[in-house]
């Protein structure tokens, strides 16, 4: 069990909030520069504070937690919360809120014509999902995926969300920040650009080149994702370089990341929080803490209903975000898979972390990527009783008239520890006028693990077939019937004409 004592976790929590302000108002006047800066510091006044979507997004994650519960978030629930409070429809912003007004749920709202989806919205908002899960990077990491869905589906954006909240998480309760990178890299697929992109400054800083030659070698490895700038890749591994070359200075890391240009604003923000969880507020510099005060600022929030209520400062943040936690700590992710409920609390007693923890954490952030490598493009997910369901299209949510589509179904066993019987599931498709289901199991056998069945999935395919007019918006519609059971999954499917 890994204990942190709350004096300590609160100061963390309100250093992440502090220097996530102060990397923002300082990045901000630079955004969308292309070359190489030498900056100083601040160019803004003091007591001046420069709002930064990075920061109010999650406050409306927090309102999220607070209405709904940790137990209920997922990329959905999010994509509700984002209609009803963010204003912008900035770039993938924009992307993922059309989707989700046509009818199409995250990921495929994130998924879906986006050409977005490698870009820096979902990895600058993670610091929600890391405060409310310190030291479960693996939990961190997950919220920050199905956060990062809305806006980005399953692209390089998601990746970098996975990444940055993993380390964050476990910058709690690790000290070596290479470690706390590690375990971010841990979390997802090796293969991906971020990854490599990291692993690259990674490399460079350890052959000795300097901060200008590793900015200039990454922008030119990742100069053919979209336009070369604003792009996850890049921005996150200057967020790398900054935590490197300044060795755990939150000045000279800060003034690093931004120096390198593109989008400043979050890497300086980005790079603020994580050494605010890392070193706490003894590690913020008392002049830059005076020159910016406690204040909020915010610019794309609609702040009628519920989010009146929001804080304006960083201690308010602090105090609302710090309650929520030990609820999202004990109805995360990890709860009751593998008989594993959270390894972390909050006490007012003497810290605990184990000697082992970078093994616990890797663990962990291990299974997140093995859920993150489960999903596809294009793929939505709903959760039974006692299964969840993976719905796949493969070719994308639109139909022609007189075409067709594909529809995977997949189906994998929770199984809970008191059924130790297979579950029957019968499939029933409901579709609108103008569309039919064709092919695939009606009928699928759902087994538990055992030495003999080891393969927890049940799976099928249908084709998806349209007559000779078909509406702009088509929803079909699963019904699963588990045998012995009451409850009925209904998963809604619109398919675009």
């Amino acid at each position: 069990m890994i204990k942190l004592n709350y004096a300590k976790y609160y100061d963390k929590v309100k250093a992440c909030w502090l220097g996530k302000n102060i990397g923002g108002t300082m990045g901000t006047p630079y955004e969308g520069t292309k070359e190489y800066l030498d900056i100083k510091g601040f160019v803004t006044k003091k007591g001046e504070v420069l709002p930064n979507d990075d920061l109010d997004l999650q406050l409306i994650w927090l309102l999220a937690l607070e209405h709904d519960g940790a137990k209920k978030i997922n990329s959905a629930l999010l994509g509700e919360y984002w209609l009803s409070y963010i204003v912008p429809y900035w770039n993938e912003y924009g992307i993922g809120k059309a989707n989700m007004k046509r009818g199409l749920l995250p990921p495929l709202a994130g998924d879906y014509d986006n050409s977005w989806r490698d870009s820096n919205g979902a990895w600058i908002r993670t610091e929600i999902w890391a405060c409310v899960t310190p030291g479960n990077a693996g939990a961190t990491a997950k919220y920050a995926i199905e956060d990062a869905k809305v806006d980005h589906g399953v692209g390089e954006g998601t990746y970098a969300a996975a990444f940055v909240g993993a380390m964050q998480s476990a910058a709690f309760v690790i000290s070596d920040i290479r470690k706390c990178i590690n375990l971010g890299l841990a979390a997802i697929p090796e293969e991906c650009r971020v990854a490599k992109s990291v692993k690259f400054v990674i490399d460079a800083y350890d052959k000795g080149m300097s901060a200008r030659e590793m900015r200039d070698a990454v922008q030119e490895m990742n100069a053919d994702i979209g336009d070369g700038w604003f792009e996850a890749p890049s921005n996150v591994a200057y967020v790398v370089l900054g935590l490197l070359v300044g060795a755990g200075d939150f000045k000279k890391s800060m003034i690093a990341a931004i120096n390198c240009g593109d989008d400043t604003d979050c890497t300086g923000a980005t790079v603020g929080a994580t050494l605010g969880i890392l070193n706490g507020m003894a590690g913020i510099p008392e002049d830059w803490r005076e020159h910016l005060g406690d204040e909020i600022v915010t610019l794309s929030l609609n702040r009628a209903s519920s989010a009146r209520s929001l804080p304006t400062t960083c201690s308010a943040l602090t105090d609302r975000v710090v309650r929520v936690a030990p609820g999202a700590l004990f109805n995360n992710f990890e709860v009751n898979i593998d008989r594993n409920k959270s390894d972390v609390s909050i006490t007012e007693g003497e810290e605990y972390i184990p000697s082992d923890v970078y093994d616990i954490e890797m663990y962990l952030v291990k299974r997140t990527k093995d859920k993150l490598d489960r999903i596809k493009p294009y793929t939505l997910e709903f959760e039974g009783f006692a299964y969840h369901a993976i719905i796949t299209l493969p070719d994308g949510p639109k139909i022609k008239p007189n075409g067709e589509l594909r529809i995977q179904v997949k189906f994998l066993n929770k199984y809970h520890d008191h059924d130790d019987a297979p579950y029957t599931l019968a499939l029933n498709w409901i579709t609108p006028d103008g569309l039919s289901v064709e092919g695939g199991e009606k009928s699928l056998l759902l087994t538990k693990w055992t030495s003999h069945s080891k393969n927890l999935l049940a799976e099928t395919e249908v084709v998806v077939k349209a007559g000779d007019f078909v509406d702009a918006k088509n929803r079909i519609v699963l019904e699963v019937e588990c045998d012995g059971r009451p409850t009925v999954l209904y998963c809604p499917i619109t398919i675009l004409g």
